[in-house]
């Protein structure tokens, strides 16, 4: 499931301007368009047994990009088993996920699942993102990229710098 995401931003990333655990720290959306920032995510979110939410929030983008009509029933299927129905394995906690019987599941659209996917990007924006940002796991991640963006030269110059212009 997970190779949809990953797209070749892993390269370029680097020389992007803003450090990606920055570019995390702005919103929940950019933290969900980076692929490295969705790898991070999902292992907090296994600590906190809430991984489901962002796997449902992937699988609805993934849905909403599809044409085929067999291939979105399929996946629509695929979405309502692992996540909204009363036996599924990653059940998400969404309102409503009642009234989303399996006869929708015949005629999908892709804007059928908007409702619950916006409500699940809202429980993790309010409570497991803003917890994220002051997890270990990412405070670790930018320490290591803040230990990476400078090289020990770079360090001294910028100390002897400072130590002429203090005296």
């Amino acid at each position: 499931m997970e190779h949809i995401h990953d797209s070749d931003g892993s390269s370029s990333s680097s020389h992007q301007s803003l450090k990606s655990t920055a570019k995390w720290a702005t919103s929940l959306e950019n933290l969900l368009e980076d692929p490295e920032g969705v790898k991070r995510f999902r292992e907090f979110l296994k600590k906190e047994f809430s991984e489901e939410n962002v796997l449902f929030w992937l699988a609805c983008e993934d849905f909403k990009k599809m044409q085929d009509k067999k291939q979105m029933q399929e996946k629509a299927k695929e979405i309502y088993v692992t996540f909204l129905s009363s036996k599924a394995s990653s059940q998400v906690n969404v309102e409503g996920q009642s009234r989303l019987n399996e006869k929708i599941l015949e005629e999908p659209h892709p804007l059928m699942f908007q409702k619950l996917q916006d409500q699940i990007f809202n429980l993790m924006k309010y409570d497991s993102y803003s917890r994220f940002l002051k997890s270990d796991l990412f405070l670790k991640h930018k320490r290591t990229e803040e230990e990476e963006e400078d090289p020990p030269d770079a360090q001294t110059a910028a100390k002897r710098a400072s130590r002429i212009y203090n005296t």
